[in-house]
């Protein structure tokens, strides 16, 4: 595959990785994710070796969304049920130059950290990093929900979420507001985290942590309409990918709600 293509085309996991592809499956039933393109691994081996006809291909598909871009990993063989790669390989935001961005995330797949887990759990064959790249969505709220709690195993819905952007819980930085729900949407617990920083994109690209106004450090980012809203996102992610448990990344944007990321809980 010689060219980008629009993220609801991306529907092969060996050529696109696991990540593009079910943000595919996603868009094709119809679910909230982000404009933007799967690349092929080829492809992104291509730009990643310098090849000026794919580049030229990469910023004129990027020249027809708006920007700023998320630059995502979606290697072959990552986010599978027996593997989840999950910060092994990078992931760039507020990217303006995304064949330098492509180009780095191909790196990522050849670093020691990322060679030693593929070794350990037994991925086959030379590394092959397809790349999700997609109109970053501005959050004013993101995190991460488990369709099933990954500590006890309970059928219910865990939450965490913190100001801005997702990373900041990804990353660790913050303690995070945390929420247990039933299937149902029942709440179970609310739990108000220190969120004392936010990670927000920086006007001349790439992003930075910034300080939380005081009153909202320890206020719960999240309201009733929000769960509801993260709740119907589950049952959504069961309806197209089946009734096993989710591992999500979201955001809202204002009051709407993006699907970022799916992948399926490893070990359970």
């Amino acid at each position: 595959m010689n060219r980008p293509v629009p993220l609801h085309e991306a529907h092969d996991p060996l050529d696109f990785g696991g990540k593009a592809a079910q943000l595919g499956a996603a868009l094709r039933a119809g679910l909230r994710v982000p404009e933007g393109f799967g690349l092929h691994h080829n492809f992104v081996a291509a730009i990643a070796e310098g090849d000026s006809a794919a580049r030229s291909a990469l910023d004129a598909a990027c020249a027809t969304m708006p920007g700023p871009f998320a630059v995502r990993s979606s290697a072959i063989g990552e986010d599978s049920g027996a593997a989840s790669f999950a910060g092994q390989h990078a992931t760039l935001l507020n990217v303006s130059k995304v064949c330098d961005a492509v180009t780095e995330v191909w790196k990522s797949g050849w670093a020691d950290a990322a060679q030693a887990y593929r070794q350990r759990v037994g991925a086959e064959g030379p590394m092959r990093m397809g790349v999700v790249v997609q109109r970053l969505v501005n959050a004013d709220t993101a995190g991460v929900m488990f369709t099933r709690n990954p500590v006890t195993r309970a059928a219910e819905l865990l939450i965490e979420a913190g100001w801005g952007l997702g990373e900041i819980i990804v990353q660790g930085m913050i303690i995070p507001d945390s929420f247990r729900l039933l299937p149902d949407g029942t709440v179970l617990e609310r739990r108000a985290g220190v969120k004392n920083i936010a990670i927000r994109r920086k006007p001349d690209g790439d992003t930075h942590k910034v300080p939380v106004a005081p009153d909202l450090v320890e206020a719960l980012c999240l309201g009733d309409a929000n769960l509801a809203e993260l709740v119907a996102l589950a049952r959504a992610c069961d309806a197209t990918f089946g009734d096993v448990p989710h591992d999500i990344e979201w955001a809202f944007e204002g009051d709407t709600l993006y699907l970022l990321q799916r992948r399926p809980v490893t070990g359970m």
